[in-house]
């Protein structure tokens, strides 16, 4: 391999393999998918609510089903959302106690 061909390649860190451009464009193209307890498809500043009552860790306090969270965010896990509530900073839900709305 020579100079001008390893510029072509790019490092996939989570794979540790270097991939060719058209192999990271596929990669990068197929986003991580977090579907709530439906099935319907999450993104970045979709509102959900509860589909059942959850009690939070630390804040000694419960969130009740039907409980409305407005713009969530996606984290690096298809499992979790990030997302805030009155009081409640840095709150973490499973994918699978939201419902979109």
């Amino acid at each position: 391999m020579t100079d001008s061909d390893s510029n072509a390649y790019v490092y996939d860190e989570e794979s540790g393999e270097w991939l060719s451009p058209e192999e990271a464009a596929e990669k990068a193209s197929k986003a991580m998918e977090v579907r709530d307890a439906l099935g319907n498809l999450l993104s970045d500043g979709d509102s959900v609510s509860l589909i059942k009552d959850l009690k939070v860790k630390g804040a000694g306090q419960t969130l009740k089903r039907g409980t409305v969270i407005k713009t969530i965010r996606l984290t690096g896990d298809p499992q979790e959302i990030d997302c805030r509530h009155e009081g409640i900073k840095g709150l973490v839900l499973r994918a699978e106690f939201v419902q979109k709305r």
